[in-house]
C-alpha cells in the first residue's frame, strides 16, 4: 500500500516515499523474483492458479506524482499497479488532509496512467470515513465515484478502497453490493474479496524492513484461506 512518491521536506502523515527509495523498492521485488501488478490482475492470477510471484501494489489518493513519478518506474520494471482515485477531488488537492497540500491527477493524467496499463479504481467521491456516513451518502461515495471515473477512462471500474481503512461490515456489504468486484482495506476484522488486507510501505522500507512485512504479510493473509 503506497500513496505518493515524490521528494518532500514534510511529511507528517507518513504517505511519501522518495523517488530513489521506490526504485531501490522496485528493484528488490524483482531481484527476488517478484512482479508488481494490479488488484485485478492479481485476483484473476489468484483464481486460475497462478499467481505464485506476484505481488498487488496499490496507490490511494491518486496523486500527481504517481502519472510523473511512479508510473514510469512501475514500467521501467515491467510491472503494473492500482491506483485508488478520489472521484470528487480530480485535479485539484488533497483537502482532506491537515498535512501539505499534494496535487492530483487530472482526467488526462488518469486517461493517460490507464492507456498505460495500471488499472484505476475507486476510493470514494470525496475521501470521507464511510462509516460516518448515512444511507444515502454511503451510496453516493460508492456508485457516482464509479460512474465519473468510468466516463473518465471510458472502461469499468471494478474495485474499491475505503478511505482511511475504515470499514465495517455495514461499508463491505455496500461496496459488494454497489457491483464492486473488490475492494482493498487495510487490517480488516474479516478479511474477504471486498476487504482485501494491505500493507504500508513508506520512505524507511529498506531490504530487511521489506522481507519482514513480506513474510508477515503472507502469514496472515494464509491464516484466513
Amino acid at each position: 500500500m503506497y500513496h505518493s512518491v515524490d521528494h518532500v521536506d514534510e511529511d507528517p502523515h507518513l504517505v511519501t516515499v522518495s523517488p530513489a527509495r521506490f526504485e531501490r523498492q522496485l528493484a528488490w521485488l524483482k531481484a527476488r523474483g517478484l512482479r508488481g501488478v494490479g488488484m485485478a490482475e492479481l485476483l484473476d492470477a489468484h483464481a486460475a492458479g497462478r499467481a505464485r510471484g506476484l505481488v498487488g501494489l496499490t496507490f490511494d489518493d491518486g496523486y500527481a506524482d504517481f502519472a510523473t513519478r511512479a508510473v514510469p518506474a512501475l514500467l521501467r520494471y515491467g510491472f503494473g499497479a492500482t491506483v485508488y482515485v478520489v472521484s470528487g477531488r480530480i485535479g485539484t488537492y488533497n483537502a482532506w488532509d491537515d498535512g501539505p497540500r499534494k496535487p492530483l491527477m487530472t482526467a488526462d493524467q488518469i486517461r493517460t496512467v490507464a492507456g498505460a496499463g495500471m488499472e484505476v479504481a475507486s476510493h470514494g467521491r470525496h475521501h470521507v470515513s464511510l462509516p460516518g456516513t448515512d444511507e444515502t451518502e454511503l451510496r453516493e461515495e460508492l456508485e457516482e465515484s464509479r460512474a465519473v471515473l468510468e466516463d473518465v477512462v471510458d472502461a469499468p471500474v471494478t474495485g474499491f478502497a475505503y478511505p482511511y481503512g475504515h470499514a465495517t461490515a455495514r461499508e463491505v456489504e455496500a461496496v459488494r453490493a454497489a457491483g464492486y468486484d473488490h475492494a482493498c482495506d487495510i487490517r480488516p476484522v474479516e478479511p474477504s474479496r471486498h476487504a482485501l488486507p494491505r500493507t504500508y510501505i513508506g520512505d524507511r522500507d529498506g531490504p530487511l524492513r521489506l522481507r519482514v512485512k513480506l513474510v508477515r504479510h503472507e502469514l496472515r493473509r494464509r491464516s484466513h484461506v
